[in-house]
């Protein structure tokens, strides 16, 4: 991963989020909902997954970059990845990960309803951009239960990376469901 500045971030979110969207535009009710065994979670569920985590991270970053523009703090508007952030992402890139207990689906939210909240995300991240770009975010940090700490500019990477991560855990669902049966 290599993003210079925060419209790298933010032109790869917006990719990620496009890909995203194209993929369940060819996902019938059938197949959103339906349960290959061995899978713990449906597609129709992956994307409620998604949008609650989504709400999540634009909540954190939302309150470290209130600290950070209390700080007063100006920024250049480059952007680097720490170290461990790199080495994090690649580790846990072919690992099934347990997703925390609150942002596991319910399965009352139908895929439109989970895309329009995600729109809401995106809306609400798009809000935050002029600040990512003036204020220097890196000081304020909030733990993800895999990375560690990380500042506002490292959870909206990781809001990415989770929509590319499950998009292709859709892909691979959405095969399969679409498997003939013997």
């Amino acid at each position: 991963m290599n993003y210079e500045n925060i419209d790298d971030i933010y032109s790869a979110n917006h990719t990620f989020r496009d890909k995203l969207a194209a993929t369940l535009a060819e996902i019938s009710p059938d197949e959103a909902t339906a349960l290959p065994e061995g899978e713990k979670w449906s597609i129709q569920q992956i994307v409620e997954h998604l949008s609650m985590v989504d709400f999540g991270i634009s909540r954190i970053c939302m309150k470290l970059l209130d600290a950070s523009k209390a700080d007063g703090k100006t920024s250049d508007g480059s952007f680097a990845l720490t170290v461990n952030f790199d080495e994090r992402a690649s580790e846990i890139a072919g690992l099934k990960v347990e997703a925390p207990e609150r942002v596991h689906p319910t399965g009352d939210v139908d895929i439109a309803e989970a895309l329009e909240r995600m729109d809401a995300n995106r809306e609400a991240f798009d809000s935050m951009k002029n600040d990512f770009e003036h204020f220097d975010f890196s000081t304020h940090k909030f733990p993800h239960p895999f990375f560690g700490d990380l500042t506002a500019g490292e959870w909206l990477v990781m809001a990415g990376l989770h929509q590319k991560r499950h998009t292709r855990q859709i892909e691979k669902l959405l095969a399969r469901v679409k498997e003939p049966a013997l």
